[in-house]
C-alpha cells in the first residue's frame, strides 16, 4: 500500500489529529504545485504505540502547522504512512525535548 523505497516531506496545517484505534491518522492540508489545498490522509499506528514514544492525544491540534515525514502511497493519491513529524520551530512532535 505505501512505497516504503520513497520518503516524502510535507510541511501544512493540521485539520483533524484522529487518536483512534486501530489505527491514528493525521488529516494534513497542504498546498500542491498549483498552490490549491489538498488534503493529505497520514496514516500512523495505534495509539498504544504512539504512546510509548511520547505521543499523546493532546500532541496534535486543529490549525497547528507541522511538517512530516512519510511513505506516500504507491497509487498516488494524497496518502501515506507517517515516519516522524516536527512543530513549525523544528521539534519532534511526540518525544521528548
Amino acid at each position: 500500500m505505501y512505497d516504503q523505497l520513497k520518503t516524502t516531506t510535507l510541511t501544512g496545517t493540521v485539520r483533524q489529529f484522529q487518536w483512534t484505534n486501530p489505527h491514528c491518522f493525521i488529516q494534513l492540508v497542504a498546498k500542491d504545485d498549483k498552490g490549491q489545498d489538498v488534503e493529505w490522509s497520514l496514516e500512523m499506528t495505534a495509539p498504544v504505540h504512539l504512546q510509548r514514544l511520547g505521543w499523546r492525544k493532546s500532541s496534535l491540534k486543529p490549525g497547528d502547522r507541522i511538517t512530516v515525514k512519510f511513505h506516500p502511497l504507491r497509487n498516488g493519491e494524497p496518502g501515506g504512512n507517517v515516519l516522524e513529524a516536527f512543530t513549525a520551530d523544528g521539534k519532534p512532535v511526540g518525544k521528548p525535548a
